[in-house]
């Protein structure tokens, strides 16, 4: 009779990411916590949203109708946010279409032109 033999493989150990290499930068993950706060109304979001970007060191740029541009959305705000030592990033917070539930989109195919609009807002009050 032979024995069997058994290896054993000790796996490598999993390195858990570093704040700086996260794929999702801490003040964003809390922009989206902070964000699900939100009682109040249509009336409310763009002063709601103004206090949450300020808290993650972000600013409001500004707020408008979706008018289509993303799905399920009544409003729409423009934020810029800054992780240190990177290119600042514009980012949309929407007001669902049943004008209470909020949520943070990455500009896309179909906001591409906000986007550019947003970019070229900034540049100009960084020229006054």
């Amino acid at each position: 009779m032979v024995a069997s033999q058994t290896t054993v493989t000790k796996a490598a150990p999993t390195l858990l990411p570093q704040p700086g290499d996260a794929a999702i930068p801490m003040a964003l993950l809390e922009l989206e916590l902070s964000l699900d706060g939100f009682s109040g109304s249509k009336d409310e979001f763009a002063a709601f949203v103004r206090t949450v970007a300020a808290d993650i060191g972000g600013e409001l740029l500004f707020t408008l109708p979706a008018s289509g541009l993303v799905e399920d959305c009544l409003t729409i705000a423009a934020i810029r946010y800054s992780d240190a030592g990177k290119a600042p990033t514009i980012l949309f917070v929407c007001l669902g279409g049943d004008g209470n539930a909020i949520r943070v989109e990455q500009p896309g195919e179909r906001t591409a032109d906000l986007k550019n609009f947003a970019e070229a807002f900034v540049g100009v009050l960084e020229r006054i």
